[in-house]
């Protein structure tokens, strides 16, 4: 299993309509075959930064479910509105691999 989490630079005047992107995603992720953890807004620190964080199990079923949520109406949807309201100003993702937990090591 991978863990997929996208670091958003946002406007941060923009924070309510980060805030509708990530509800959206909040359906159309999980409808989409991801394991949403969350989306997560500035509060206190940094007002710019913000995460979206999903699991999914390997690179290829990344590949597909990334296929299915461009597909998707809700997923086009959201990606039009934040073309449109210009409030993500840079988006990276990194692919984690869990390799411990606090019971020991994780297989």
């Amino acid at each position: 299993m991978l863990t997929c989490v996208i670091r958003y630079h946002i406007d941060p005047t923009k924070k309510d309509q980060f805030t509708r992107y990530a509800r959206n995603w909040g359906q159309a992720i999980p409808r989409c075959g991801a394991g949403l953890i969350g989306y997560f807004a500035p509060h206190e620190g940094s007002s710019t930064l913000a995460y979206g964080i999903y699991t999914i199990p390997s690179l290829a079923e990344y590949e597909a479910y990334r296929a299915r949520l461009a597909a998707d109406p809700l997923g086009q949807e959201n990606y039009a509105f934040a073309q449109s309201e210009n409030f993500l100003l840079r988006e990276d993702r990194t692919f984690l691999k869990l390799v411990s937990t606090p019971e020991g090591d994780s297989q």
